[in-house]
C-alpha cells in the first residue's frame, strides 16, 4: 500500500496511467493516427507528451515534426481507434487501493487532460465514478500540463491549500504541474511499471 505522508488534506489523481490503464491503448491509437504523416510515434515520444490534451499534443507534433496535421481531424482519428479498446481498460490496484482506503477520510479529486467524455468512460469501466465528485478534465481549463491549473481547480473545489495536496501522477507533465506549485507529488512508475508493446 502507498503510504500517504502526514499533514496531508487533499488527493488529487491523475486518470490515464495512474487510475487506469489506459496507456497502452492511447499509445496504439496515437500511432494509428499519427503513421499517415511519417511520424514513428515511439514509446519514448508519447511518455514526453502524456498529460496533455489530443488537440495540443497534435499541435506539439506538428512544431516536432514540420507537419501540417488537422488537429481535430488526427484527435478524432485517435479517439476513434481509442475507443474500439476502451472496454478492456483495468484499474491500476496499487492506486486505486488507496483510492478506496481514503475514500471518506479525505477530499479526494481527478485532473486529467482526458476530455469530460473520455474521463466519465474510463472511471466507468473501473468502477471508480462512484469515488469521485470532483472531475477536473481538459474541457474545463484553458491550460493543460504542465501548467498547474488543472490541480490547482481540484485543490480550489476541495477546499484544500495546493501546499496541502498530495498529486499521484505518471506524466512528467503533471509530475512537473503539481510541483510547481508546491504540491507533494507521488510517481505511480515507482510502484508499477508500464511497458509499452508496438
Amino acid at each position: 500500500m502507498i503510504k500517504i505522508p502526514a499533514g496531508v488534506k487533499g488527493l488529487i489523481f491523475d486518470l490515464d496511467g495512474t487510475i487506469a490503464n489506459t496507456m497502452q491503448n492511447h499509445f496504439e491509437a496515437w500511432r494509428v493516427a499519427v503513421k499517415p504523416y511519417g511520424i514513428d510515434f515511439n514509446a519514448d515520444l508519447f511518455r514526453s507528451l502524456t498529460g496533455m490534451p489530443r488537440i495540443a499534443t497534435i499541435e506539439k507534433l506538428n512544431q516536432l515534426y514540420g507537419t501540417t496535421m488537422n488537429p481535430i481531424e488526427v484527435g478524432n482519428a485517435k479517439a476513434a481507434h481509442f475507443k474500439k479498446s476502451a472496454h478492456l481498460t483495468q484499474e491500476i490496484k496499487v492506486v486505486t487501493d488507496v483510492i478506496r482506503k481514503y475514500h471518506t477520510i479525505l477530499p479526494m479529486s481527478v485532473g486529467t487532460g482526458s476530455t469530460k467524455l473520455g474521463a466519465k468512460q474510463s472511471l466507468e469501466i473501473t468502477g471508480m465514478d462512484t469515488f469521485f465528485d470532483i472531475v477536473i478534465t481538459a474541457n474545463d481549463i484553458l491550460n493543460p500540463k504542465p501548467h498547474p491549473e488543472t490541480f490547482l481547480k481540484c485543490a480550489e473545489l476541495m477546499d484544500v491549500e495546493p501546499k496541502d495536496c498530495l498529486v499521484f501522477e505518471d506524466g512528467i507533465l503533471g509530475i512537473q504541474a503539481a510541483e510547481s506549485v508546491g504540491m507533494g507529488v507521488i510517481d505511480v512508475n515507482d510502484y508499477y511499471k508500464l511497458e509499452f508493446t508496438i
